[in-house]
């Protein structure tokens, strides 16, 4: 079994942040809610414990059972985490008389400590809690503070357990990567050997093993995530792989006839179905953006669903699902609720008897394309924007019909294109255009206009969890205006979004 770090979510908006820092160590972990652990196999080399929004002193603050792990496996604790360990053992935890938010910088630092050895004095760490630990209980010693803060850091005498008030995962904690070797490491004995090629080889083994001989469907989007775990089970099963894709009228422009080329060149074996005139149908009148969901979801799997009865003995359906989607698809009580209600986790319609299979279950975004170069997949495939999956649906706010569907195609078609002529499309991690439901005045020629209005938004992010609006040059952003207004019929106006997520999504439904 392949060695792993177990990461402990209390609910900090970091907590996947600490999962992509580990892995970038190559070492594979898994986040588990504190009241879920899983049973410790000898696989597990040791616990890290997040932040929280709670705090030690609430009466429902979180309470892990750590029975089975401390004193048994090298544990840390990181901001809540250090202040649990810190308080169940008898220390001193108290609402903070300076709330210590933001940069800092450890005025002192126990290079003795395996934790933070090599780390350099007077380091920036960021800091993000409104508590503070004034007196460690006995057998506990101070590894780290800030000018601030005297306990920035410990560790227990006679065991592997340590605590951190800042965050080493985020970015301005500027030796973050140093302190998490440090634990990964050196102190759990990780060997870093999870790389790309060992994922595709343990893969493609273990779907040999569950499969068989058995056929499986897979509905594929166009997108990363379907097409690497296509190409995954095609090294598996080969011919058994039965792909479908659907068109449901709200793709790109020429999408559906590009994206089924694509997939016959990696040799796929991929059924075209085009049922755009159903969804319109069923769209009609519709202007809400979550009914809109519900409609354009309900209609995938019945239109997916009558072309699978038309392929004998499936067994098992696949899905492009990530961890990502699993995470936040996971209601427990406390930190991790539900957050999309359009992700398909592991739920389908009772009519569909299928087994579920999920290749890429346990991998985040920028670790799928990685896994797709090492597949030798095309990078114009591997560097797509994300797509949602009720497609130009919502991205039309308002009512969708075929022809405001043609409108929005063509202005994201000269955004999409232009993007990549000016060499720009690879800088951003998602680019869209949305239809807005007004019209504006506007003067053509001599005559007065009145007709739609457009968003053009583009995204800087790493995993869309948090984005920044980038920030385009303005001869390009006066190029694409200018060509949306003058080719698109129905268009007199361009806006650019300039929201940054939080506080705004990155798509407007």
């Amino acid at each position: 079994m392949e060695e792993m770090i177990l990461i402990l979510d209390f609910g900090s908006q970091y907590t996947q942040l600490i999962a992509r820092r580990v892995r970038e160590l190559n070492v594979y972990c898994e986040i588990h809610p504190f009241n879920n652990i899983p049973g410790i196999s000898d696989n597990v080399k040791g616990v890290i414990m997040s932040g929280s929004p709670f705090s030690t002193l609430d009466k429902q603050s979180p309470v892990p059972d750590l029975s089975g792990i401390r004193q048994k496996l090298p544990v840390l604790g990181v901001c809540y985490g250090a202040q649990y360990l810190a308080k169940m053992e008898g220390g001193n935890v108290m609402p903070s008389r300076i709330r210590e938010y933001g940069r800092a910088n450890l005025s002192f630092i126990d290079q003795n400590c395996e934790l933070v050895k090599g780390m350099t004095p007077g380091t920036q760490v960021w800091m993000s809690h409104g508590d503070t630990i004034l007196e460690l209980p006995r057998g506990f010693q101070i590894t780290a503070s800030t000018t601030d803060v005297e306990v920035a850091g410990f560790s227990i005498a006679g065991e592997q357990t340590y605590g951190i008030q800042f965050h080493p995962e985020v970015y301005h904690t500027l030796e973050g990567m140093t302190l998490l070797k440090n634990f990964v490491v050196d102190i759990c004995g990780c060997a870093q050997s999870w790389t790309p090629a060992s994922f595709i080889e343990t893969t493609v083994h273990d779907l040999k093993e569950m499969l068989g001989d058995d056929k499986v469907l897979l509905g594929l989007s166009g997108g990363v995530d379907s097409s690497v775990a296509a190409v995954l089970l095609d090294k598996a099963i080969g011919q058994n792989l039965h792909c479908i894709f659907v068109d449901n009228g709200l793709l790109r422009k020429n999408e559906f006839e590009s994206v089924l080329k694509s997939y016959d060149d990696m040799g796929l074996n991929v059924l075209g179905v085009d049922a755009g005139q159903r969804f319109y149908e069923a769209l009609k009148g519709v202007e809400d953006p979550e009914e809109k969901r519900k409609i354009i979801g309900k209609n995938f799997i019945h239109v997916f669903d009558e072309e699978a009865h038309k392929i004998k003995d499936v067994k098992w359906l696949a899905q492009g699902t990530i961890y990502p989607d699993r995470i936040e698809s996971a209601s427990v009580k406390g930190p991790s609720a539900t957050i999309k209600s359009h992700h398909n986790v592991g739920g389908l319609p009772d009519f569909m008897k299928l087994l579920v299979v999920e290749p890429l279950g346990s991998l985040f975004k920028d670790e799928v394309r990685r896994i797709g170069t090492a597949l030798g997949m095309k990078p114009a495939l591997l560097k797509r924007h994300p797509f949602p999956g009720p497609g130009l649906g919502v991205r039309i706010l308002g009512e969708v019909t075929e022809e405001r569907v043609k409108m929005l195609q063509e202005v994201d078609h000269i955004f999409i294109e232009g993007l990549k002529e000016y060499g720009l499309y690879d800088e951003v991690w998602q680019a869209l255009a949305v239809l807005l439901p007004i019209n504006s005045v506007g003067v053509m020629g001599d005559e007065r206009t009145y007709e739609n209005a457009v968003v053009l938004r583009a995204v800087g992010s790493t995993d869309g969890m948090t984005a920044d609006w980038s920030q385009l040059p303005y001869d390009f952003l006066t190029k694409i205006s200018n060509d949306i207004i003058n080719k698109v019929k129905g268009v007199n106006r361009v806006v650019y979004d300039i929201s940054s997520k939080p506080p705004a999504t990155i798509e407007w439904e």
